[in-house]
């Protein structure tokens, strides 16, 4: 656990000593924005009465006292003294764009032994709603069972944990074999590994999938995990890598009411080089007119990383029945389905999107409450 120092030399300052052993000076403004006194920031709110840049460049802190087990005292040199509760400073210090306050991401693939899942109730209680927003942010996707087999139960589901996102196909579209349709998922043909939208900035974060019936013996639904795929890219072919985190792929949809277009690398990467999302969609993507060499080694780069989307290695099939819903990560996660036959019977999904930031809340919202619940129970 992270731990505050106090030095004094050659300065007066704080520290933060991490659990690696490695210490990071704590700047006097950092340090002063977090102030919580009723004149730095509104008690209802919790947002700032000042606007920080405002601050004295120079600022210093001028006398630092333990006031408390767990409360630093601090003068800062315009005259402001300040309250903060040590095992809080310590706990934004350690705070990362990978790591703020959500469950780490656990990359799978086809050896995940046991699906994440739960029991839908149609009044989820907390315990259940967190449960499903760990395993969603966890491993990218939860199946969820006795989800009721009337159309546009899904909604229920979606809005327990965020606001449903209208696209250009409707506020909910229904997946089944219909004829001159607009695009392939409402067909009987198999789906290769895909993300619904890479055309739409942003791409919507979560899709559901709700089976309300299926009496086909093919259709089964796959899942592959985008976060291991190209890791395992990376660590095989760092310049196929490369060329698939750095090189703005044209994703476009057309039909006679809508025309989206999106540049995004199939791999996209933030300032650290940490895995955000992955684009691939192999009926949409257009890749720009590059020297030949290089876009020779792209189409290599791009059959590999698609090697590994498709093989058995990387990828779960499992069959949603009617009552089953999936919710999974779109940015991170591809699905696809394999092809069925329509004389054996119907086969009739409803789907929507949600934004990503729905469940990552309600997880840091019930997280912030069973914490309170287990300190009044000390």
């Amino acid at each position: 656990m992270s731990q505050i120092e106090l030095l004094e030399s050659p300065t007066l300052r704080l520290a933060v000593q991490f659990p690696d052993g490695t210490t990071r000076s704590i700047h006097p403004l950092w340090l002063r924005e977090r102030c919580t006194s009723n004149t730095s920031i509104d008690q209802g709110t919790g947002q700032r009465l000042y606007n920080p840049s405002e601050l004295d460049p120079q600022l210093r802190l001028i006398a630092v006292n333990r006031t408390g087990s767990d409360e630093l005292t601090v003068l800062f040199s315009d005259g402001h003294t300040s309250r903060f509760s040590e095992a809080a400073l310590a706990a934004e210090a350690a705070m990362r764009p990978d790591n703020d306050g959500l469950p780490a991401r656990l990359a799978w693939n086809a050896s995940l032994a046991t699906l994440p899942e739960a029991d839908w109730q149609e009044q989820p209680s907390d315990a259940l709603r967190f449960d499903i927003a760990e395993k969603l942010l966890r491993y990218g996707f939860v199946v969820l069972h006795n989800v009721p087999r009337v159309s546009l139960a899904l909604f229920g589901v979606a809005e327990s944990f965020g606001f449903v996102r209208d696209t250009n196909f409707g506020r909910h579209f229904d997946v089944r074999s219909v004829p001159d349709a607009n695009d392939l998922a409402y067909s009987s043909l198999a789906l290769d590994p895909h993300v619904d939208n890479p055309y739409r900035e942003p791409s919507p974060g979560i899709q559901l999938l709700h089976c309300l019936i299926n009496e086909t013996q093919g259709g089964l639904s796959t899942l592959v995990d985008g976060l291991a795929c190209s890791e395992a890219l990376r660590q095989h072919d760092p310049d196929a890598y490369r060329l698939l985190t750095s090189i703005p792929v044209r994703f476009q949809f057309t039909d006679r009411d809508a025309e989206h277009v999106a540049w995004q690398p199939h791999v996209k990467l933030d300032e650290r080089g940490v895995f955000q999302a992955i684009h691939i969609s192999p009926r949409l993507d257009f890749a720009p007119l590059l020297p030949p060499d290089e876009l020779h080694a792209f189409y290599a780069a791009r059959r590999q990383l698609d090697s590994l989307l498709k093989s058995a290695e990387f990828e779960i099939r499992f069959r949603l029945g009617g009552g089953d819903l999936v919710m999974f990560d779109n940015r991170r996660l591809l699905h696809g389905r394999t092809a069925f036959d329509t004389r054996e019977g119907k086969r009739h999904l409803q789907g929507c999107y949600i934004d990503i930031d729905g469940p990552r809340s309600l997880y840091r919202v019930l997280s912030r409450s069973q914490a309170r619940q287990r300190r009044a129970a000390e």
